[in-house]
């Protein structure tokens, strides 16, 4: 008997072995990013969950990805196991005596599903537990926080990541911005954030510049045209388009990204998508009417191994009465409109400075059809901004942005919205060009910047991005349509130029500043 047991148990240890061996030998993994429209109710939310994890459009996934804000809320937070510990809630807490009934069934779900399941859950934490962290402590002696959680195939908790750049929300920042990582079976180390980090630098850059190429992105984004800048007091207003900043994220850092979407069109919230960097989008999708609960899957190619992978795409326009996107504060951009003339051809070359940041436009456009009726069509403005995006109560980043985007009329209070009724594109576009010079800096991203009318990004088969660095000073970038190319559904063709906090930007601060940043011959 005795030996009947032995060999059963090394036969389970070698099959295991086995299947390990044949993922790491593979060239890529499976992922799942599940696009979720939220209720009040945990119950309700628990239950979709559970029956996504066991669908059998999941059931070839190695990960599964939920987004932010989609499970619990203040009211039913949880503790969550310290990683470190390696702590099993399913096995450890079966009867939910310590941690909550929902974080104990679903390390349960990803046992018995045997995948990798992160969720973004509201979580407590005794103040008591962090006594090097000496700020006030609520009444109640607890912590909260916007946390990601990541079940590995056991059902074992092996990362924990807490929200650093909170969005207005109630919930508590962690005494020190945290960098969570974990690994795989399948040979790829992930790194995690959360919705807004995206437009910092720590975590998200930050884990980049250390090496990660995988990334796990639970969100709740409410879109905003035509991008991010200019200032704004409003509660819940974050900025471009869910999938615009995914995508453009994704490419500028060449990395994977799996990003999982709170769907929720009447309030603008939507977008997820499965990204494999300068090769574009594997999967995305941007709800319009309604939300939906749905996962996407993809096959993720391991990077270093880039190969071309079916995409499939669709189209929709989107109106104002369908979505309900927000708009940027674009009364702080210099902008100028395009002189588009009914059934006339037309070109502008043109340099736009807004302070000492500039930017060259070469832009061509001929009309498709004339206006019939009280038909409803853009016209388009090419603008340029540069300073700090002043939002009330919240963390703030330094841009140097320009580019080309819609309005419904001839001023630029008029631009940054959807049309009601838009009927058919009255202009393409035959040559888009922007070319900038941006000052070196510590910290900062570039990324193409686009949109159009079915609120989904440009694909890189249609631009093309050139970014060199001519001295230690500045890096010269040139982006534009592909030759041959046209496009007349165009919201947005934009750079974005995200400097973070502008710290060791060449030409910013004094001569000692700069001499300290090690700029050897500074220009102030």
């Amino acid at each position: 008997m005795a030996k009947s047991f032995l060999w059963f148990f090394l036969f389970c240890i070698t099959l295991g072995l086995s299947h390990q061996a044949s993922l790491l030998k593979k060239d890529f993994y499976t992922a799942g990013v599940v696009e979720f429209r939220p209720s009040n109710l945990l119950s309700d939310n628990l239950d979709a969950y559970l029956e996504i994890i066991q669908s059998k459009n999941a059931s070839s996934t190695d990960i599964i990805v939920f987004p932010e804000s989609t499970l619990n809320d203040v009211g039913d937070t949880s503790f969550v196991p310290n990683p470190e510990d390696q702590i099993n809630p399913c096995l450890s807490d079966p009867n939910a005596t310590y941690y909550e009934h929902f974080l104990v069934t679903l390390s349960c779900a990803a046992r018995n599903a045997s995948k990798y399941i992160v969720i973004n859950l509201t979580e407590k934490q005794k103040c008591e537990d962090v006594p090097e962290d000496t700020r006030p402590c609520a009444s109640n002696g607890l912590n909260v926080f916007n946390t990601n959680v990541v079940f590995d195939r056991q059902g074992v908790v092996v990362s924990r990541y807490r929200k650093v750049h909170l969005y207005g929300e109630p919930k508590n920042s962690t005494f020190l911005p945290e960098l969570s990582t974990f690994e795989t079976d399948f040979g790829v180390t992930f790194g995690h954030f959360i919705c807004f980090d995206i437009l910092f630098y720590t975590p998200a850059h930050q884990l980049v510049d250390q090496g990660v190429t995988d990334f796990v992105y639970p969100a709740m984004w409410f879109s905003q045209l035509p991008f991010l800048t200019g200032e704004s007091d409003r509660k819940w207003v974050s900025s471009i388009s869910a999938v615009q900043i995914q995508l453009g994220w994704s490419y500028a850092n060449d990395v994977n990204l799996l990003a999982a979407g709170a769907s929720d069109p009447t309030l603008g919230t939507s977008g997820s998508g499965i990204y494999q960097g300068r090769s574009g989008s594997l999967k995305r999708v941007m709800r319009q009417d309604s939300g939906e609960r749905s996962i996407y899957v993809a096959r993720v190619p391991k990077y270093k191994i880039r190969r071309r992978m079916k995409r499939e795409l669709t189209r929709q326009v989107a109106t104002n009465s369908s979505f309900n996107i927000k708009r940027d504060y674009l009364e702080n951009f210099r902008s100028e409109e395009l002189p588009i003339e009914s059934g006339k051809s037309g070109n502008l070359n043109k340099i736009l400075c807004h302070g000492g940041f500039c930017c060259y436009f070469d832009l061509a456009w001929r009309s498709l059809v004339n206006p019939v009726g009280n038909q409803s069509s853009y016209s388009y403005r090419i603008g340029i901004f540069e300073g700090w995006r002043n939002a009330k109560r919240l963390d703030v980043n330094y841009v140097r942005n320009c580019g080309l985007f819609t309005c419904s009329g001839d001023s630029i209070d008029d631009c940054g919205q959807l049309l009601p009724d838009l009927q058919q594109p009255l202009v393409t576009f035959t040559r888009l060009e922007i070319r900038v010079t941006y000052p070196e800096s510590r910290e900062f991203l570039l990324f193409p910047d686009t949109l159009l009318d079915n609120l989904l990004p440009l694909e890189p088969k249609s631009f093309e991005w050139a970014q060199q660095q001519p001295s230690e000073e500045s890096h010269q970038v040139r982006f534009a349509l592909r030759e041959s190319q046209e496009v007349s559904n165009l919201l947005t063709f934009a750079i974005y130029g995200n400097y973070y906090n502008n710290d060791c930007t060449f030409g910013v601060g004094t001569v000692e500043e700069q001499l300290a940043c090690g700029y050897k011959n500074p220009k102030i």
